[in-house]
């Protein structure tokens, strides 16, 4: 569900005219909806809250519950969902900052990653997180070294790769054996073992996340039975285990699909596998919040109808702007902002960016539509913006937040002065 309706025609998010937000900002342009934002947190939470007992361990807070920062980093956005008591999951220094700077307190923050610099390790350390999920036995022992250098013991979780891979496509699939992300799953206890001999670091738990826009429970429960084993198999050993970090990768309805399973089913169904172990359950979910609390408003540049009769409408948005179609495939449904009479017919909906992968989607049916006409690319509230660059110097694609029928406007589009700020020139060029 969004908050994305017609109000007397024209489509709105929440009670403000898109049409108005697109004539006073331009186009293209992000939207998203506090309303959605906070529905789908309070949905994920209400789940969670009514398995405390299986989810929560011996936390007074019970699970956690930590937005991927990865899929929506918008500061606005952040704490929008941090006033709600949210997480925050984290891939970088970077993502880190931005959690602590919208209001995410460091002992709700989870620092995972393949990739992470000694610098970037410190400084998790020094800001406190609440945990450094461990991806390779060389991550482990680069922490142990910069964690003994600070006199510190901080808490870490060692992420496992169950080989099984899930997810929409292939390139959002993390879980699977060719995959580069996590320890294989023979060789987590044994690293375990090791990093709970060392004064260095604290492991305090599991964790893994197989991929990205998964539609089936199936794959997700073989995940968390997995970590299940595991955990039994370490506590015999004689390690403690307190933490299970579950990832996310839930899907949402891109297509329309009715039948992809509901919060309440994916959380019921960790809460079945975990029952009993008495661990504290972590949630990492970025689409399934974000997704549809967003969507990318453009502007229809004009219609290009050829002799063969294909026509293309030719958007202000680009592959720079949305690049989920190019990267894999992703689909969006498009709808005009305020429809026009007449009957449905296809288009290649196409950008103005100077590559032939700059295409949204092949004889998608619409509305007629011509110069001037604004549509919506819906459910853009994730991998959206995060992923936009300035390609062909096209100016960054702005955002903006709606909360009822006020809106702001929460990054702006920079002038090209501001884009040729940054590129100063070398000193022998004048």
């Amino acid at each position: 569900m969004d908050h994305f309706d017609r109000i007397d025609g024209a489509l709105h998010a929440e009670a403000a005219p898109l049409e108005a937000i697109a004539e006073a900002v331009g186009t293209p342009v992000y939207v998203y909806s506090t309303a959605t934002l906070s529905r789908h947190y309070r949905l994920l939470r209400e789940a969670v809250e009514a398995h405390r007992p299986a989810l929560g361990g011996s936390s007074k807070d019970g699970a956690l519950i930590a937005f991927a920062v990865k899929a929506n980093s918008n500061l606005s956005v952040l704490a929008t969902l941090a006033r709600l008591g949210c997480g925050a999951d984290t891939v970088s220094e970077g993502e880190i900052r931005r959690a602590l700077k919208a209001g995410v307190p460091g002992e709700r923050i989870v620092f995972s990653g393949v990739g992470k610099t000694d610098a970037e390790l410190a400084f998790a350390i020094e800001a406190g997180v609440r945990q450094i999920n461990v991806e390779s036995a060389v991550e482990l022992d680069r922490l142990i070294a910069v964690a003994a250098a600070k006199g510190a013991a901080p808490e870490i979780a060692i992420r496992v790769n169950p080989k099984i891979g899930a997810g929409g496509h292939a390139r959002i699939t993390t879980g699977g054996a060719t995959d580069k992300f996590g320890v294989p799953a023979e060789e987590a206890p044994a690293l375990y073992a090791r990093a709970a001999a060392s004064p260095h670091v604290t492991p305090v738990g599991l964790a893994c996340h197989i991929g990205s826009q998964i539609t089936t429970l199936e794959p997700l429960e073989a995940a968390f039975r997995a970590l299940r084993e595991m955990t039994l198999g370490l506590r015999a050993d004689g390690l403690a285990v307190s933490r299970l970090d579950l990832g996310g990768g839930l899907g949402v309805p891109y297509h329309g699909q009715t039948d992809l399973p509901s919060i309440a089913d994916y959380v019921a169904m960790a809460a079945r596998v975990l029952d009993g172990l008495g661990v504290e359950a972590a949630f990492e979910p970025g689409r399934l919040l974000a997704a549809n609390a967003g969507v990318l408003l453009s502007r229809v540049i004009q219609v290009n109808a050829r002799s063969d009769g294909r026509r293309f409408l030719v958007l202000d948005a680009g592959m720079n702007d949305l690049m989920r179609p190019a990267l894999y495939d992703a689909f969006h449904e498009v709808v005009p902002v305020r429809a026009r009479a007449g009957e449905a017919g296809p288009y290649d909906l196409v950008g103005p960016i100077c590559e032939s992968t700059d295409v949204f989607a092949r004889e998608r049916q619409l509305p007629p539509l011509q110069a001037g006409d604004l549509v919506a690319f819906m459910g853009a509230g994730a991998y959206g913006a995060v992923l936009a660059s300035e390609y062909n110097s096209r100016p960054l694609v702005p955002e903006v937040l709606v909360d009822g029928d006020r809106w702001a406007v929460v990054r702006a589009r920079p002038t090209y002065d501001e884009m040729w700020a940054r590129e100063p020139k070398a000193d022998w060029l004048g």
